[in-house]
C-alpha cells in the first residue's frame, strides 16, 4: 500500500466513573486517534498514551508531534508500506513504542480490510471467546470498594484485579478476598509503587492466595522483582518493564517473572506483541492482556490478540461499560464473562465518525503525502 494521508483526532471521553491508580486519578480520557487512508482502504489506530507523562514517558501530545514530525513522513515516502515492514521503517525514530504502535494499527486495519482478513485470523487467534476480567481502582473507602466489586462479580466478569499502593494494600484485599470467597481470580497491580525496602511487607499478600501480583517496583528495577520471587509464593508479573522481546527474554532467564502481561501499545505494536506472546509460549510462560482504557478501536484489538494460545489468564479487556457510558463503535458486551472476537476485516468494528467529531477537543490535523 501507499499511505496518501493521516488524520490525528484527538477527543475527549468521560469516564463512567473516576479510576484511581497509585500515579494519579483520572475522570476522563483524552484520546489521540489515527486515521489513515492508503490506495487500498483506509484504517484506524488509538494511542494508548495518557494527557500527562505521569503513567509513561509518551504522553498524548507528544505522541502527536512525534507522529506529524518523524513518523508520518516515513510512512509517505516507503514505496510500499505493509505492517510487518514497520520495525524497520520506523528504525531511524529511537523508543516513542506508544505512537508507533498507534500507527502500526491503522496500518494493519487498512492492510487487512483490503484483504478481506480479521485482526484475529492475522494474529494467530485459536479462540472465538475470550475471558474478560475487571481493573478495579482505588477507592475512597473499603467499603466502596466492596460495593464496586461486587457488581463487577454480578456483570460476571471472571477475574478481579485491584488496584494498590503503599497505605492501600494488605487491608482492602484481604476484605475483597473475603468477600470474594478462596477461589475467585484475584489479582493485585502496583504500577511500581513500591521499593525493594517493601518486601517484607508484600510478603503477606501471600495470606490473599492471589493469581498474581503485578510490577511492584520500577520498570528498570530488575533486580529488586528477582529478590522478591524469591521471597514470596504470590507470582511475580512484570508490566511495565516488558517492552521488547529481548527485555521479556531476560527477566524470565532471570527469574523476575513467571506471569507476563503485555500491552500492545507499550512494545510498540501488535506484531511486537505477538513475538513477545511467541517467546513467552515457547518458555512455557503464561500471558494476558492488560488494558489502558481503550475504546472500542483498541479494545477489538485487543480482544483478537487476547484469543490467541497463550493467553491464559483472563486480561483488562472489559465490556465498554466498564469505562464508558458509550463508545467509539459498537459496545463490546460480556456474555457469560466473555466477549465475543470480531471476525469481520480489520478490527472488525466500525468507528462511528459522528461521535470523533462531537467529541472532539482541538481540530483534526490533516497530514498529506507530497
Amino acid at each position: 500500500m501507499k499511505v496518501d494521508s493521516i488524520t490525528l483526532h484527538r477527543i475527549a471521553m468521560p469516564l463512567v466513573r473516576p479510576f484511581e491508580t497509585s500515579f494519579g486519578r483520572e475522570t476522563e480520557r483524552i484520546v489521540l486517534l489515527v486515521h489513515l487512508v492508503t490506495d487500498a482502504a483506509e484504517g484506524w489506530g488509538e494511542c494508548v498514551a495518557g494527557s500527562s507523562p505521569g503513567y509513561s514517558s509518551e504522553y498524548v501530545e507528544g505522541c502527536a508531534h512525534v507522529i506529524e514530525h518523524h513518523l508520518a513522513p516515513l510512512l509517505f515516502d516507503a514505496a510500499e508500506v505493509r505492517a510487518e515492514d514497520l520495525d524497520r521503517l520506523f528504525a531511524p525514530v529511537v523508543g516513542h513504542r506508544m505512537a508507533k504502535a498507534a500507527l502500526e494499527a491503522a496500518v494493519l486495519d487498512a492492510e487487512l480490510r483490503a484483504s478481506g482478513t480479521s485482526f484475529a485470523r492475522r494474529l494467530g487467534a485459536v479462540r472465538t471467546e475470550v475471558d474478560c476480567g475487571v481493573s478495579v481502582g482505588i477507592s475512597p473507602t473499603i467499603d466502596q470498594l466492596l460495593d464496586e466489586v461486587r457488581g463487577y462479580v454480578d456483570a460476571g466478569y471472571r477475574r478481579i484485579k485491584l488496584k494498590i499502593k503503599p497505605g492501600w494494600d494488605l487491608e482492602p484485599v484481604r476484605r475483597v478476598r473475603e468477600r470474594l470467597g478462596p477461589d475467585a481470580a484475584l489479582q493485585v497491580d502496583a504500577n511500581t509503587a513500591y521499593t525493594r525496602g517493601d518486601i517484607a511487607h508484600l510478603q503477606h499478600l501471600d495470606e490473599s492466595n492471589l493469581l498474581l501480583i503485578e510490577q511492584p517496583f520500577d520498570e528498570e528495577d530488575i533486580a529488586s522483582h528477582v529478590l522478591l520471587a524469591r521471597a514470596i509464593e504470590t507470582p511475580v508479573c512484570l508490566d511495565e518493564s516488558i517492552v521488547s522481546v529481548g527485555v521479556t527474554v531476560d527477566a524470565i532467564e532471570r527469574g523476575a517473572t513467571s506471569i507476563v502481561n503485555i500491552k500492545p501499545g507499550r512494545v510498540g505494536g501488535y506484531l511486537p506483541a505477538v513475538a513477545i506472546h511467541d517467546a513467552c509460549l515457547a518458555r512455557g510462560i503464561p500471558v494476558w492482556c492488560g488494558g489502558m482504557l481503550e475504546t472500542g478501536i483498541g479494545r477489538a484489538m485487543n480482544v483478537a490478540l487476547a484469543a490467541l494460545p497463550g493467553f491464559a489468564l483472563p486480561g483488562d479487556t472489559s465490556a465498554s461499560d466498564r469505562y464508558y457510558a458509550e463508545d467509539l463503535t459498537e459496545p463490546f458486551v460480556l456474555n457469560d464473562g466473555r466477549l465475543t472476537v470480531p471476525t469481520g476485516p480489520g478490527s472488525g468494528v466500525t468507528v462511528r465518525t459522528e461521535l470523533v467529531r462531537a467529541w472532539a477537543v482541538q481540530p483534526p490535523r490533516l497530514l498529506k503525502r507530497q
